[in-house]
């Protein structure tokens, strides 16, 4: 069944990964952690839980030293799951790297329509800079994706979070331009949600009526509302989105056993 002939099926069924901070070296680890081992038990985990998929979505850091043994390696963890799967780039990785893999691969796109939905891709990343900035081009892009989406649904993607997440520690490294974003989603009744990654902890908010989701890492974890960057002890998973015809979200987000990839408890950045 194609993408658009889901249209008639209540829902459409999302899989959210976020942050895997893969490493071309086998031996090379995020604070103790191996990334590629976590993302694997994280897509093992899809697999045990998620019957149907039809789209899974990588919300950037997909690498951690922005190599493209590393790309290939979450290309290749992604192709076990049984749905196209597209990405966006985050501050660790390399945008142009990833457009060029992407391209081939078909992972990169400006939107995707599934079902009742537009999915909107946005490029929140900045070369050589942690926090976040929406660049002209693709506020543009958003415009576009809502001048042409008809009367589907939009379900708009990037990886800076654009609010206060609670943690004091990641507020200067967020979506430099939020207000900017804002103002383009004010007052458009399409718009139903936002999601993102680079926090590494689950976060379900609203803000004039669109829903603001955050997702957990498939490896390392934040601490919730911390002053400085502090590590958690939470285990690594994903979120699942059903998209409803009608506009409505189901969402949750799901974990690996507790106690499972624990970071080095001594780590004070990354």
């Amino acid at each position: 069944m194609s993408l658009a002939e889901l249209a008639g099926t209540d829902y459409v069924c999302i899989v959210q990964l976020t942050d895997s901070h893969l490493f071309a070296a086998d031996s090379d680890d995020l604070l103790g952690l191996d990334t590629l081992d976590s993302l694997n038990s994280v897509v093992d985990l899809v697999l045990s839980e998620i019957a149907r998929m039809d789209l899974v979505l990588a919300t950037g850091d997909i690498a951690q030293d922005a190599s493209e043994l590393a790309y290939r390696r979450f290309i290749e963890a992604s192709l076990q799951l049984p749905a196209p799967c597209h990405w966006i780039p985050g501050n660790h990785d390399d945008a142009a790297m990833m457009q060029r893999l992407g391209a081939a691969s078909g992972m990169s796109q400006d939107w995707v329509d599934i079902g009742s939905w537009r999915i909107v891709l946005l490029d929140s990343s900045v070369s050589g800079s942690v926090a976040g900035y929406l660049a002209d081009s693709q506020l543009q892009r958003f415009d576009d994706a809502l001048a042409t989406a008809g009367d589907r649904h939009l379900l708009v993607c990037l990886h800076h979070h654009p609010v206060d997440i609670g943690c004091s520690w990641m507020q200067p490294i967020g979506l430099r331009n939020a207000d900017t974003f804002f103002a383009r989603l004010a007052g458009q009744s399409a718009v139903k949600a936002v999601l993102w990654g680079h926090v590494h902890q689950a976060f379900d908010g609203e803000r004039s009526g669109v829903r603001l989701m955050a997702t957990p890492s498939t490896c390392v974890q934040f601490a919730t509302d911390s002053e400085d960057f502090a590590t958690d002890t939470l285990a690594p998973g994903y979120r699942w989105l059903r998209l409803y015809d009608d506009g409505r979200i189901e969402t949750e987000v799901s974990r690996l056993p507790p106690g499972s990839y624990l970071p080095d408890p001594g780590a004070t950045g990354y």
